[in-house]
């Protein structure tokens, strides 16, 4: 495993599940094929933990921004903090932003609000977006559309709608994030997702320290665990898991303009 490049787009290592052991961790992942990841602000604080992980580590680049969940409380001093801090080298998205749903809070309205000013934040500092939906996948598109968030560009992570509308993106220009999700035995519309949409718009992305693929599905994860959904994407697209890993990688390069 140790010629793997593998890129994890999406990562969350400020995660208090981390906290006992994350320098281990994390020193110890080049020697399991892990070569890049981006960690992946959700709050104004997991951005700031973020972008510290970044600049401590040469291989962790940083994404800032606010998960739709998160967005309650929010104020123009948190974007001014996000824009002057995406200038910085290492950090390389707007994210994760979007739409969530799944609860009943904080109010449609608030997240659309601030889902839309933080599109605007990304076009402004020329940054992708990286996009977190859940159950509101037709007012994800719609903002994306109105707002020309093309313009900028970024990856639908976790994806988990129709392939349909996954051809719908990757037309915009969008990447598709693939994670452990797509190794679970009830994944039929990621699986059809990942078979037909083109290899050249796939990157993996762990979304650790959950969604774990199988087989280790409930654990923690990580970004070594990527083996895994390599191994499936190259099932299903009839190819060698370290073709899927170089191309992603590829992939992921070009997502973040890394050169």
């Amino acid at each position: 495993m140790k010629n793997n490049r593998i890129f994890d787009t999406h990562s969350h290592y400020d995660d208090e599940a981390f906290d006992r052991d994350r320098e281990e961790l994390l020193t110890g992942l080049a020697g399991k094929g892990v070569r890049w990841l981006v960690n992946v602000g959700a709050d104004m604080e997991t951005s700031r933990q973020a972008l510290g992980l970044a600049e401590q580590y040469e291989f962790i680049y940083a994404a800032l921004g606010v998960h739709p969940s998160e967005v309650e409380g929010l104020t123009e001093t948190d974007m001014d903090w996000i824009r002057e801090n995406c200038r910085r080298e290492k950090v390389v998205a707007v994210g994760e932003i979007g739409l969530d749903y799944h609860w009943p809070t904080p109010e449609p309205e608030v997240q659309r609000q601030w889902f839309i000013r933080q599109i605007g934040l990304a076009r402004e500092v020329h940054l992708p977006i990286i996009v977190h939906s859940r159950d509101a996948a037709a007012e994800t598109m719609e903002i994306i559309k109105k707002e020309k968030a093309h313009e900028c560009g970024g990856v639908i992570h976790c994806y988990s709608y129709s392939p349909e509308m996954a051809k719908e993106y990757v037309d915009m220009g969008f990447y598709i994030g693939i994670g452990g999700v797509v190794t679970f035995k009830n994944a039929k519309k990621l699986v059809r997702t990942v078979e037909e949409i083109p290899m050249e718009r796939i990157v993996l992305e762990t979304d650790c320290p959950y969604m774990a693929p199988e087989p280790n599905r409930g654990r923690r994860n990580d970004s070594s665990q990527l083996i895994h959904v390599a191994e499936k994407i190259g099932e299903l697209r009839g190819m060698e898991a370290q073709e899927v890993i170089r191309i992603t990688a590829e992939n992921a390069k070009a997502l973040y303009r890394l050169a």
